[in-house]
């Protein structure tokens, strides 16, 4: 089993939000990481996606961004982005699609992977880190040792715990957060995000106290997915 990652697809099959007004690269994205997929991807494969799959505003266009990667290969795990509005409720969200594993504040177990999902939010020493965000950092860490819960109870040995989630879980600094000692806590081997785009500076690929960390916006990828495993 080959393991991948991507994320920010931000599909619009049915909202009117097309994404090369953020640039000439993302025309037809989607067509290129298609293509990408397909070459890459076989059916016994797991692909993380790390959220904002969709710019849809209701359930019905979430779902329906996220059923258009149903026919392409391999098992896939969501998670929710910050531009997920559409994610109304994990049950009504888990119904819809039903072709995918979708986490939220709990894990997953398959083959030697076990992989522990939740969005996250901005981190202290960020740029974009401001008075208003504290309670939200503080319910994301909460929510992560939920996963954790979760996940002792499924674990062996031999596994390999993985988590996976929107936003930077440090600032570009490295400097420790409530997130990177909750995974160094529970042995997490690695951390696949998303959220940054653009030009400013974060490294596809960092390590931080034995953990491996996984930066994963498709731009960034230029619309291709990574393999980590």
């Amino acid at each position: 089993m080959k393991l991948f990652a991507v994320s920010d697809l931000h599909l619009s099959g049915m909202a009117d939000k097309p994404m090369d007004v953020f640039g000439a690269d993302w025309a037809g994205h989607f067509d290129k990481i298609r293509t990408d997929w397909e070459k890459k991807v076989d059916d016994g494969d797991l692909v993380l996606i790390g959220g904002d799959t969709s710019w849809g505003m209701k359930l019905e266009e979430g779902l329906f961004d996220v059923n258009s990667l149903a026919s392409l290969k391999g098992k896939k795990v969501v998670v929710r982005g910050n531009h997920d509005y559409w994610w109304s409720g994990i049950s009504r969200v888990r119904a819809g699609a039903p072709d995918f594993i979708f986490l939220q504040n709990d894990c997953v177990k398959i083959g030697k992977y076990v992989i522990a999902g939740s969005r996250g939010w901005t981190c202290p020493g960020s740029a974009d880190f401001g008075e208003h965000d504290m309670t939200l950092y503080l319910r994301e860490a909460e929510r992560f040792r939920l996963a954790f819960r979760e996940t002792k109870k499924v674990l062996s040995e031999g596994d390999e715990l993985i988590v996976l989630m929107h936003y930077p879980p440090m600032n570009v600094k490295k400097e420790d957060t409530l997130f990177t000692k909750l995974f160094e806590e529970n042995n997490v081997k690695k951390v696949v995000f998303g959220h940054l785009h653009g030009a400013g500076y974060y490294p596809l690929k960092s390590e931080k106290n034995g953990i491996e960390y996984f930066l994963t916006s498709c731009d960034k990828l230029r619309f291709t997915l990574a393999q980590i495993g």
